[in-house]
């Protein structure tokens, strides 16, 4: 410990001792009726540690369990609603690659992105 908490230390232990005997005999009662409450009351919560133990153990290992346990029929761990919504997908679907497109698409990047940011203002004015 260095000085400065040694000072600190002994000036919070004066601080306390000096309280405590400024503590008028109604409230030193209470203070010492609360204390007992405190000490009192961890016997109730030791039954409830002796149930939640086991409790929390059994649901540890139920959930290890749920974890690695595989359906035996299928390979995959996606639902099968996943399975058709992947099988109806068409490989046409996702953009062409760069080698195979027509160079001159992408000569005039800019206009298309001038075109689609100018779209949006226009489809607001149509709903108007």
């Amino acid at each position: 410990m260095s000085q400065h908490d040694r000072e600190l230390e002994r000036r919070a232990r004066d601080l306390y001792l000096r309280a405590s005997r400024d503590v008028d005999p109604a409230m030193a009662g209470r203070l010492r009726a609360a204390r007992r409450t405190a000490l009192s009351s961890p016997a109730q919560h030791t039954t409830a540690r002796r149930i939640l133990i086991p409790a929390s153990a059994f649901a540890v290992v139920a959930l290890a369990t749920l974890m690695v346990w595989q359906p035996l029929g299928g390979s995959s761990s996606a639902p099968p609603a996943a399975l058709q919504a992947m099988d109806a997908t068409d490989p046409t679907d996702l953009p062409p690659d760069a080698d195979n497109t027509d160079p001159a698409l992408y000569q005039d990047l800019q206009f298309y992105s001038w075109l689609a940011y100018n779209d949006t203002g226009s489809q607001a004015r149509n709903n108007k």
